[in-house]
């Protein structure tokens, strides 16, 4: 007699959309800034990732940034607040961007030395240790919405890779990643940063030019290549823009 296959249960990790810091390449620990324009545009793109999948518990951080990306993402009444999740506490470093920081500290690194006045990397994975015990005792898939660093972290501890080595984890805002089981039941990352529910319909793409015309991202109607500040999926939709304008 067959045994029946029962599915393992899977954690999707939403990183919240664009913010002003986020742009700019500035550490942004528990300042609560607002998503963007572009950023409110990207969250609502994750409702369409996300249809269909049930979850059994909807967890985002307390962080503005976090709930209403939940919230633009459809889940806002469901999602429970769990103070875990917040975004690293950069202490001394916030709102400083990482080249500055090196100017004074050549060699830095956020995931192996941590923020005067701020957390440590040890700290950081105690949160993440505690969110990986929560996650566990859900009976059913869950979908969590955080910060970039912090998720980062917490794949890192799911896995077991070093603390240090979840600097290689790089994360997009409003990404989607997937937390899952190997065959032999051996935590494992089944998705990483995907952004493809960005890149959607030309219908999308002409709504995200709408909001893209807006001043916050001068270099749309020049010809320079799109601000490295930006995350990948959003300089695409910029050059696709202008395209799109150029066929007009």
């Amino acid at each position: 007699m067959k045994t029946a296959h029962m599915e393992l249960p899977l954690t999707y990790l939403a990183r919240h959309g664009e913010t002003a810091w986020s742009l700019s390449g500035q550490h942004t620990g528990l300042t609560d800034l607002p998503l963007t324009e572009v950023g409110e545009w990207n969250a609502r793109r994750l409702r369409d990732a996300l249809a269909g999948l049930t979850f059994a518990k909807i967890f985002s951080s307390p962080l503005l940034r976090a709930r209403r990306t939940c919230e633009l993402s459809g889940f806002g009444s469901r999602a429970e607040i769990v103070r875990e999740l917040v975004e690293w506490n950069y202490g001394d470093y916030e709102g400083r961007r990482s080249v500055e920081i090196r100017k004074e500290r050549p060699d830095w690194e956020l995931f192996r030395d941590g923020c005067p006045g701020g957390e440590s990397p040890q700290q950081v994975a105690g949160r993440a240790d505690r969110m990986v015990e929560l996650v566990r005792s859900v009976s059913g898939n869950v979908l969590i919405f955080s910060s970039g660093h912090f998720l980062r972290m917490l794949a890192a501890r799911w896995t077991g890779i070093d603390t240090f080595g979840a600097r290689s984890l790089m994360l997009s805002t409003a990404s989607l990643s997937v937390l899952a089981y190997g065959n032999s039941k051996q935590p494992a990352i089944q998705l990483w940063n995907d952004t493809h529910h960005l890149l959607s319909s030309k219908e999308d793409q002409r709504e995200l030019g709408k909001v893209l015309a807006e001043p916050t991202i001068p270099e749309l109607e020049s010809e320079i290549e799109p601000s490295l500040n930006h995350d990948r999926a959003t300089n695409t939709l910029i050059r696709r823009y202008r395209k799109h304008k150029e066929a007009v």
